[in-house]
This record gives C-alpha cells, structure tokens and sequence, in this order.
C-alpha cells in the first residue's frame, strides 16, 4: 500500500508542474516551475505542513524537488537546535549533502559517457 500512495502523491507533485507548465504562458520557464516548487517545500515544512504528506507519501514526497525544499528546512531547524546561530548556515547543506553530491557525481559520469550537447 506504501508503493502505491507514493505513486499518487508523487505523481500527482509531477502533474501539477506539468499543468504548470502546459497550460500557463511562456513567461513561465521551467525554470521558475523548479524553483517554485523548491520554496513551495519549503514555505509548507517551515508552516508544518509538508511532515504529513511525507508521513503517508515517503519517496514519492521527498523525491520531487519539494521534498528538497522540505529536506533543506528539515536541516536548518535540526541544526538550530544542536548548533546554535550556525546551524543556519549548516543544517540545510548537511542534511542534502548526499543528494547534493549524487547529482554532481552522476552528472559528471553521464558527462564524461555521453557527448552533451550545449
């Protein structure tokens, strides 16, 4: 039941960008669709209201890109409270730094496999 509900819950995240981007005019990037969702996160988890759809959804919740957003606060607040003022700077970084350098790492990788283009 858990693979289904992250199924919905994330695919339903992904479809409301898609609409986004489909049916709004071309001012809006892609973009500013991933960025949105980024504050979007994290405005939710700073309100409270992100923990919950995480709790029912898990990866299909932390997955998109607002789960970042969520994963970034989630940080900040931990370290608030175990390192003071600094727990700001750090928190954020420390708790996504294993995506953070997954996505570096496989990006070189498909890089150096692959010719991009650009």
């Amino acid at each position: 039941m858990s693979l289904l509900w992250a199924f919905l819950i994330g695919g339903a995240i992904c479809l409301v960008g898609q609409i986004i981007m489909d049916l709004t005019p071309y001012e809006i990037s892609t973009g500013h669709v991933l960025v949105g969702y980024v504050t979007l996160g994290a405005v939710a988890s700073a309100l409270g209201l992100y923990q919950p759809l995480v709790d029912i959804g898990g990866a299909g919740a932390t997955i998109p890109l607002s789960g970042f957003g969520h994963g970034l606060v989630q940080g900040v607040l931990s370290g608030i409270k175990s390192q003071g003022i600094l727990g700001v700077f750090m928190g954020g970084i420390s708790a996504n730094a294993a995506g953070i350098a997954a996505a570096v790492i496989f990006g070189y990788i498909m890089a150096v496999l692959f010719n991009p283009k650009g």
